[in-house]
């Protein structure tokens, strides 16, 4: 598995852990988790990721990437 779809994988996990807790938190949760607990390389290569189409994110993860392109962590 290459390096982005690792990254896929994993956030996608994070992701349905948080999806039992609602959309109103689950979004917040998993940008939270990623930016306390992946290393700068690893958020810049998911942002990067994102930038490049996103492929096999699901939707809150997307958002919670994009979320924190958007704050710069």
């Amino acid at each position: 598995m290459s390096s982005p779809d690792r990254l896929v994988y994993m956030a996608n996990q994070i992701g349905r852990f948080f999806a039992s807790q609602g959309a109103g938190k689950a979004v917040p949760g998993i940008a939270e988790h990623i930016r306390k607990f992946w290393n700068p390389r690893m958020r810049s290569e998911i942002v990067a990721h994102l930038d490049n189409g996103g492929a096999g994110l699901d939707p809150d993860v997307r958002e919670a990437v994009a979320t924190l392109k958007k704050t710069g962590s």
